[in-house]
Formats: C-alpha cells, structure tokens, sequence
C-alpha cells in the first residue's frame, strides 16, 4: 500500500502534507502534488494533513489512474521537502468537481 495525491489537490495544493513527510516523497506540479510511490513509506501522516482531503490510501476502490498519474509525474516534476504558499484562490477550488478534465496542468511547479 502506498497513498496517492487525487483530484482534490488540483487548484489547491495547500502543501500541508509536505511538512510532516519523514522521506520526502512529494513532488510539485504547476497546481498539484503528486506521491511518489516507490518512495512512500505508507506512514500515513500527510492524509489528515490535507485541508482539501485530496490524499488517500492506494487500496480504496477507483485510485488506478491517480496511482498511475502520480507515478508519472513524480519522474516529472521537482522534489519538494518545505511548504510553500497554497494559491490565494485555493479555497474556491476545494470540493469542485471534474478538476483533472478542467484545470490539470502537466506543467512542474517551482524549483525551490
């Protein structure tokens, strides 16, 4: 088992769940985090970190193509061990639906 970053995170990236991390395994999108899953210790600290509830357990029903995604964009995107400012519209963008068709970006976020 491992945790993967889901669609709540798009647009919020509140960044919580990286402060608690004991291995470093988030990387950072443009608008989202994503888990690396080789890397994850399946500790489980950064889910009730998450503000907008967008981390959970790989074995809940329906997570294949959030695992694959943050699978392929940890390769991706850069690395990020400190937490960063959460977007200022972050809250209007917690529990809309249909993020990953309307806002994700492929884009990494910034270097820190």
């Amino acid at each position: 088992m491992t945790y993967v970053v889901t669609e709540q995170c798009i647009r919020c990236k509140y960044m919580d769940c990286v402060e608690v991390c004991p291995v470093d395994c988030f990387y950072e999108g443009e608008n989202m985090l994503v888990i690396n899953p080789d890397e994850c210790i399946d500790c489980g600290v950064c889910e009730p970190e998450c503000p907008a509830e967008a981390i959970i357990p790989d074995t809940a029903d329906g997570l294949e193509k959030w695992a694959e995604l943050n699978r392929t964009y940890a390769t991706q995107w850069p690395n990020i061990t400190r937490k960063g400012e959460a977007p200022a519209d972050a809250d209007s963008f917690k529990g809309v639906a249909d993020k990953l068709d309307k806002f994700f970006s492929p884009k990494p976020g910034e270097t820190r």
